[in-house]
């Protein structure tokens, strides 16, 4: 999902700058009312470990350059069911910002970009989980199906801001046409395959009782929406 550089160049970057801002104050209001219920201690250790996995999923798990951009295993809907929304979005921030420090300086200047396609996705996601999965059911006891459609609107939304970034910076060409039309096919595969990793991680947290009363998982991971 990262936007390869020289892809959107000059004084159009300004508008990725303004679009990471909107996300970053997104997620803080989320932090904040994640830190009114249940304190700051949970919140900075859950987005410890976000961060920690974002990083291993962008610099450990394969990844490969596709078209405009690149197809990553990033798990966002994993991260929103265990941990919540907002450790979720400041995991992916910093995660990517430690990967473009650390292991890609040349994708810290797209760094607006690439955090806004991350994140605005997610904050959609988050908000239709409420209508997709019933009140009555806990996250750890979700079907596939639904599992399938938060996967479907996580990664469709990165595929349609990498197109988005893709089309604004180079325009409506055959060419770029056809690079961000590779780029969505080979998405699918992530798209089909994060369910089942959910399904996974669900599974495992269904055998770890002494989580249900934590306060460093999500809350509705074991109980019912109130």
């Amino acid at each position: 999902m990262h936007i390869e550089a020289g892809i959107v160049h000059g004084a159009k970057m300004v508008l990725g700058y303004g679009t990471a801002i909107v996300s970053f104050g997104i997620a803080t209001k989320l932090a904040v009312e994640s830190i009114k219920n249940s304190g700051i201690l949970p919140i900075l250790v859950k987005t410890i470990i976000t961060t920690l996995f974002v990083f291993i999923f962008f610099e450990i798990f394969p990844h490969q350059a596709v078209g405009v951009s690149e197809v990553h295993l990033i798990l966002g809907s994993t991260l929103f069911l265990i941990f919540g929304i907002a450790p979720a979005a400041f995991g992916l921030a910093f995660g990517l910002l430690i990967q473009g420090l650390f292991f890609a300086p040349l994708d810290l200047a797209q760094y607006g970009m690439n955090v806004t396609t991350l994140l605005m996705p997610l904050f959609a996601m988050g908000y239709l989980a409420k209508k997709i999965i019933p009140t009555n059911i806990a996250y750890k006891d979700i079907k596939y199906l639904d599992a399938l459609k938060l996967s479907v609107i996580y990664q469709g939304g990165i595929v349609s801001w990498v197109a988005f970034w893709a089309f604004y910076g180079q325009g409506f060409s055959v060419e770029s046409l056809s690079a961000v039309f590779t780029f969505g096919l080979a998405y699918m595969s992530v798209i089909l395959l994060e369910p089942l990793v959910d399904l996974a991680v669900l599974a495992a947290a269904k055998t770890l009782n002494s989580l249900q009363n934590s306060a460093f998982v999500e809350n509705r991971l074991y109980n019912i929406a109130k």
